[in-house]
């Protein structure tokens, strides 16, 4: 399981919006595996005509799920991923109403000098550019401010993946994981217990971000401790938001929303949680075979069944017709997931779209490999050629060129997810 940094990093070495470098399990299952100017008032909520309030509601991705047999399922998912995301906008927006924040690296933020933090930060650096080649190389185009916070969320992302999926995850436990979570308060109250917490210790100081989709992250890391089906999609949804969806909660704060939005805070962070969503279940579907060998299965057994599969055939691997059309559904689901995506990122600061361009075009790719494997992802790994990354680079730059739309009207209202 794999926590997917959503926005930003790959976990191929590339980054999917923070995404996929983090989390093998989650975006890639090398990092992420499956589980990417701080002008603050570039994050301020823009007046649109017709648009509506923070107090109406913003369907999410858990719109997508469910129909009557899982309907209290589905509820509780949406309802309790809904208000993470609008307790994140709101934080955003009281902040920037209250005063605009001119980020820097401050020495009073942790214990120690100027230098150890200077210090902590450049080892985030570097471990972000061993880890995730591709999206490092995209973070020297923003900001210090914005590149070194990238940093500090990267890493403690994928130290916390590790804890699952690293050297060490058969050992453990959930007791573990409570230790880690009271860190991360200890983290957020200015209390680091080492170098690299202390990076982000300074961090969360200096950007609206809320501690509560990095709790959600730990608590993805305890599902897959207990957890190895998903009944329907609404099940594999809300594990997809606790690995993935939660990095685009955490980065889009540091990302900064472009100043000539038009667009509300929370249609940004829906597309953001849009693009986690997406690069876990690209992960999900690379990563099949690999995770059948392990015991596990992340499909929606419902979906299984009316495709007239069973759990025998994941763990026997035999690409038949039922499991093509099988696959064809979920790809198509995750591509336009992508697609929804696409319209958060254009509404990114413009230093922050490159990398975030970079990942999602090929994280994409991957299930392009997919289909070009025969739908075999029992046996073969869907991956990006090397020649294919240098081509998408510049193209992801091009793109990264154009901001957002200048009138609303092109602009949906909310971001619609299909269920099957």
């Amino acid at each position: 399981m794999s926590v997917n940094l959503l926005c930003f990093v790959s976990s191929q070495s590339d980054m999917g919006f923070l995404t996929n470098s983090l989390f093998p399990h989650r975006a890639d299952k090398g990092l992420i595996q499956k589980r990417n100017s701080h002008r603050f008032c570039s994050l301020r909520t823009h007046p649109c005509t017709g648009s509506e309030s923070l107090g109406n509601k913003v369907p999410l991705l858990s719109t997508m799920a469910a129909a009557s047999s899982a309907g209290e399922m589905a509820m509780s998912s949406e309802e309790m991923v809904y208000n993470v995301v609008m307790k994140q906008a709101a934080l955003v927006n009281r902040q920037l109403a209250a005063t605009e924040v001119k980020p820097g690296v401050d020495a009073a933020a942790v214990p120690g000098s100027l230098s150890l933090l200077k210090e902590a930060y450049a080892r985030c650096g570097e471990i972000c550019a061993e880890y995730a080649k591709t999206f490092y190389l995209g973070t020297l185009l923003m900001t210090p401010e914005r590149r070194r916070a990238i940093w500090a969320i990267y890493v403690w992302c994928r130290r916390t993946d590790e804890l699952v999926d690293g050297p060490n995850a058969l050992h453990i436990t959930p007791i573990a994981l409570d230790r880690w979570e009271a860190r991360l308060e200890d983290l957020f109250r200015g209390s680091p217990f080492d170098m690299l917490d202390a990076a982000l210790a300074d961090t969360v100081k200096k950007f609206p971000v809320d501690i509560q989709p990095f709790k959600d992250m730990i608590e993805g890391m305890r599902m897959d401790l207990r957890k190895s089906r998903y009944k329907n999609f609404d099940e594999l949804y809300l594990y997809c938001y606790y690995v993935a969806g939660t990095v685009g909660l955490i980065s889009v704060p540091v990302m900064g929303i472009a100043p000539e939005s038009l667009a509300t805070t929370e249609s940004v962070y829906n597309a953001a949680l849009a693009l986690g969503i997406a690069n876990q279940l690209t992960n999900i579907l690379r990563d099949v075979g690999e995770d059948a060998h392990r015991g596990r299965i992340y499909l929606p057994q419902d979906e299984m069944a009316q495709a007239g599969l069973s759990e025998e055939d994941i763990f026997c691997g035999k690409v038949t017709d039922k499991w093509r059309n099988f696959m064809k559904k979920q790809i198509k689901r995750a591509r336009m997931l992508f697609d929804e995506a696409e319209k958060g990122v254009e509404e990114l600061n413009a230093s922050s779209r490159w990398p975030v361009w970079a990942s999602l075009l090929l994280y994409r790719k991957i299930l392009d490999e997919i289909e070009a494997n025969d739908y075999n992802n029992f046996t073969k790994r869907a991956y990006v050629s090397k020649a294919k990354k240098f081509i998408a680079l510049p193209v992801a730059y091009v793109r990264s060129l154009a901001g957002p739309p200048t009138t609303r009207s092109s602009r949906p209202n909310q971001i619609h997810h299909p269920s099957k």
